[in-house]
């Protein structure tokens, strides 16, 4: 038998969740090891070896470590499903397709962790995000357009953006805004969401009884 070039170490609880969702919806072979945060595996020496900063998602694929969301959803949408997930680089949709994958990474993620903590916006001419309430109105009014992030294209753009809106809405860091909300059910409801969503309830219950049992 043969063992999965990819393997994906991840946690149901964590910004893995959506990594997992585009390996199924690529329908390519990959393994997956458990991270516990419980019993501190993410801080492990063995761990720390591969991702020192000792985070999720983290991806290895035949000896190359991939980190970082926005790496991994590039990374995995060109190597196994350019033109199709990921417009090709001579798709007219390939600047706004990488647009939005940077912004996630560049702006809506620093301006949820400073909204999260309360800051103080800073200066606009500073901030590469300007503030969260700017960077929020341009979410919803791009998703407004829909289906999808790039209209009718779905793109493994909307993978990254569907699975962690529904985690921020969820925990009321992100408005349950129209336009979100319709959004994150269109996307729950694709088969690949629906599969991972399966095997990380299987995976969660897992490592809860390992860690009851230990």
């Amino acid at each position: 038998m043969s063992v999965p070039a990819l393997t994906l170490y991840h946690n149901p609880q964590s910004r893995s969740a959506g990594a997992r969702v585009l390996l199924e919806a690529l329908g390519v072979d990959y393994a997956v090891v458990p991270i516990d945060f419980a019993s501190g595996q993410n801080r492990t020496p063995e761990f720390l070896a591969i991702n020192p900063l000792g985070k999720l998602p983290t991806l290895v694929h035949d000896g190359a470590v991939v980190t970082e969301q926005v790496a991994i959803t590039i990374y995995l949408a060109d190597r196994f499903s350019a033109g199709k997930l990921a417009p090709a680089l001579d798709d007219p949709l390939r600047g706004p397709y990488l647009r939005w994958l940077a912004f996630y990474g560049a702006c809506f993620e620093p301006a949820l962790v400073d909204h999260a903590y309360k800051r103080e916006p800073v200066v606009p001419s500073a901030a590469p995000y300007r503030d969260y309430d700017t960077v929020i109105d341009m979410v919803a009014t791009q998703l407004a357009r829909g289906p999808w992030l790039l209209g009718e294209r779905f793109t493994a753009a909307d993978v990254l953006w569907g699975t962690a809106l529904r985690w921020t809405t969820g925990f009321g860091i992100v408005p349950k805004l129209p336009a979100i909300t319709g959004y994150i059910e269109r996307a729950s409801a694709l088969p690949a969401f629906v599969r991972a969503g399966e095997k990380d309830a299987a995976l969660m219950a897992e490592l809860s009884a390992a860690s009851a049992a230990g």
